[in-house]
């Protein structure tokens, strides 16, 4: 049967900023199709026009291989070529349409790019197109323009600390605070990446509670949320600032080791003390060799805790 090839998925912060190019560059065109003034600029905004349609495309066409570096030069090329029309304006009206474009810059930097790039990002267009609109031949411009300044400064900053917020509680488990399943396993696959370049150990151990379901069957579910609570931090402080802990589901609980081979896991995870935790434990743990995966790993620390737990069940005085 012949192999079905998939289409490819082109990420959304190099979809939405194509889309941005794309619209502004048909925007110019109408513009320089159908003027609006006698003196309005054809020309140049012919010129913007084949320059949004060209680098859209181009981004659409690139998809994933698109670079951080690169995407962030494109929305500063926004920011340039939205300050050159600014200085270009005609009317006063057609200097404040621009500044849903630069609302659409902001929102879009609030959104995939880290806080402080976003502030930077809205910060550097505001003044880049101010200088441009301070150039514009329109008078009275100046309040409608603050407002829009004004407005694209506000509305990035709240969705920088929306976005933040989103972020911490799509990668933390709200019950103990740690990363949940889908982060650890996003940020244990990258550190084994890293590890696989620089030639450095990195060990993966999975953690299973011993009776936790006596603890819900006897003393309720809250005291049982209490209990993972209580391991979570008790756990937390024990090791290292560079070991990644995650709750993988239930009473179930993971943690990346970079920079550790075996015997250095077994030593981290001894100092964890189960005599002074709420409850004991069962640990598997496997380092990573060549050619293993994020999936080869855990299935190894896996089979070694449950060994581990049925050589504990068989031992003299266990029921």
């Amino acid at each position: 049967m012949d192999e079905v090839e998939l289409p490819r998925r082109v990420p959304a912060r190099v979809a939405l900023l194509a889309w941005l190019y794309g619209l502004s560059g048909a925007s110019c065109l109408l513009g320089a199709l159908a003027p609006l003034a006698p003196d309005t600029p054809v020309g140049l905004l012919a010129g913007l026009a084949g320059t949004g349609l060209t680098v859209g495309a181009a981004l659409w066409a690139a998809g994933p291989q698109v670079p951080a570096v690169l995407l962030h030069g494109a929305q500063l090329l926004v920011a340039v070529l939205v300050a050159l029309l600014a200085s270009r304006s005609v009317t006063a009206a057609g200097v404040v349409g621009l500044g849903p474009v630069l609302i659409a810059l902001g929102l879009y930097a609030a959104h995939f790019c880290s806080a402080a790039a976003a502030r930077a990002h809205a910060a550097g267009a505001v003044l880049l197109v101010t200088a441009g609109v301070a150039a514009a031949p329109p008078d009275r411009v100046l309040l409608p323009w603050s407002i829009a300044a004004l407005t694209t400064a506000v509305l990035t900053e709240a969705q920088v600390r929306l976005s933040a917020r989103l972020r911490a509680d799509a990668s933390t488990d709200p019950l103990t605070g740690l990363a949940n399943r889908r982060a650890w396993e996003a940020e244990a696959r990258r550190s084994l990446a890293r590890a696989g370049r620089s030639g450095e150990p990195l060990s993966i151990a999975v953690l299973d509670l011993d009776d936790f379901k006596v603890v819900n069957d006897r003393d309720g579910h809250g005291a049982g949320d209490r209990v993972l609570r209580d391991l979570a931090a008790h756990w937390t402080r024990r090791l290292r600032t560079s070991d990644l802990l995650g709750r993988h589901g239930g009473d179930e609980f993971v943690v990346c080791l970079p920079g550790t081979d075996l015997a250095g896991a077994r030593e981290v995870l001894g100092r964890l003390d189960p005599d002074t935790a709420p409850i004991g434990w069962s640990v598997g743990a496997a380092t990573a060799g060549p050619g293993d995966t994020l999936t080869t790993l855990l299935q190894r620390a896996d089979e070694e805790l449950y060994s581990s737990k049925r050589g504990r069940r068989a031992a003299p005085g266990r029921s």
